[in-house]
């Protein structure tokens, strides 16, 4: 979508021969004469919309109304002086850039600060030359239509720019969906694991505090956490086969995932898995958008544990990135509870006892906590976002 390519040297303001004659004016003078001395002279000029008040009680409420390009205002009147009619017009945000032109009797150097001080555009002292009144009234007009212009022309700027913007956006979040759910599916996975396992991190991440921006870079980058896996072969990856009950059992009582799942691999094979780490950082560390560094952070640190027996960095405790703590419990309670080649899913008692197990050793204890105070979201987020072959147990 092409921004304007009308700018403010090419808005076709011709000052010379600009036509402002149907701009609406608005005349406040408390004898009735001289409104229609003013009113005669404009009108001469070409001028024929007004508006006219010699109460000056009633003055900022005419004019609110009316909504006028430009106010002719006279100074001495009873009640309520031209002063404090100025003063309430700069109050009013409606108001407050209305353009004024002060016509009056009163003419010493005092007065005249006053009212510049209160922004009016321009001073005329009483009995008003017509051909001087036109001039500086079709000037005024003629700077409020430029005015107008640019602040036409950069609403237009800031409409393209949030349009383009939405786009980007709307892209980059297409773009990491797809990067993700393309290291999903050579993992012979319906490609919902990385948007609940994004759910489940911003939701964590929510619960501990972090700002609404954190927050969605969070669940966004999150689901990147495997893209390492386009790195694997597809040997490893594809693997299948059915595990021998020692080797069930075996599982059942890890609390690590990563070790449950990967559990069936040969010692060989394991080493090359454990790579997709490495593999998801290195794609992704380059990148000078936030959400991209962010992702490589969590690719590379979500297979830490707290204890420092993880991978592939052995970390421990808070030297592992908030971020890939908070997805370590993520992806390790999508894992227990989903259904894999090589078992059944957890129930949920099964699945949280075995988070449980893992405090202090494989998982954060404060991201454990703000994963169970989160109970009820995390659970419906895994019913929403359920596989059709899941099989997990919500007892």
């Amino acid at each position: 979508m092409a921004l304007p390519k009308e700018g403010p040297d090419e808005m076709g303001i011709r000052s010379s021969k600009r036509d402002v004659t149907s701009a609406k004016i608005a005349i406040v003078d408390d004898e009735p004469l001289n409104i229609e001395v003013v009113k005669t002279y404009l009108k001469k000029a070409g001028y024929r919309s007004f508006c006219c008040c010699s109460d000056s009680i009633h003055a900022v409420s005419r004019i609110a109304e009316y909504c006028p390009d430009v106010l002719l205002l006279d100074l001495v009147m009873p009640n309520i002086g031209g002063l404090e009619i100025l003063q309430r017009l700069r109050s009013d945000a409606a108001l407050s850039r209305l353009p004024v032109i002060v016509l009056t009797a009163c003419s010493d150097s005092e007065t005249k600060l006053t009212t510049f001080d209160l922004g009016i555009s321009d001073f005329l002292s009483k009995p008003v030359d017509d051909s001087e009144l036109i001039l500086r009234v079709r000037n005024v007009l003629l700077a409020k239509k430029y005015q107008d212009h640019l602040e036409d022309y950069s609403q237009r700027l800031e409409m393209e720019v949030s349009i383009r913007t939405s786009e980007l956006e709307a892209s980059r979040q297409q773009l990491v969906q797809c990067l993700a759910m393309a290291a999903e599916f050579r993992d012979d996975d319906t490609g919902h694991h990385v948007v609940r396992v994004g759910r489940y991190a911003a939701i964590i991440a929510e619960r501990m505090g972090f700002s609404d921006l954190d927050v969605g870079l969070i669940g966004e980058a999150a689901k990147l956490h495997d893209v390492g896996k386009i790195g694997v072969p597809d040997a490893i990856l594809l693997k299948k086969g059915r595990l021998d009950e020692s080797e069930f059992n075996q599982i059942k009582n890890h609390c690590s995932m990563g070790k449950d799942i990967l559990r069936p691999l040969s010692r060989d094979e394991f080493k090359q898995y454990r790579k997709h780490a490495e593999l998801g950082g290195r794609l992704l560390r380059e990148s000078s958008y936030p959400i991209m560094k962010l992702a490589a952070v969590i690719a590379q640190t979500h297979h830490e544990k707290f204890d420092g027996s993880g991978y592939p960095l052995g970390l421990a405790g808070q030297d592992i990135p908030i971020e890939g703590r908070i997805v370590a419990v993520a992806d390790v309670f999508d894992a227990l509870s989903s259904t894999r080649p090589y078992k059944a899913a957890f129930t949920r008692e099964k699945c949280f006892q075995i988070l449980e197990e893992g405090r202090g050793s494989h998982f954060d204890p404060m991201v454990l906590d703000a994963f169970f105070q989160s109970a009820a979201r995390i659970l419906e987020t895994q019913i929403e976002y359920a596989d059709q072959r899941m099989e997990t147990t919500f007892e």
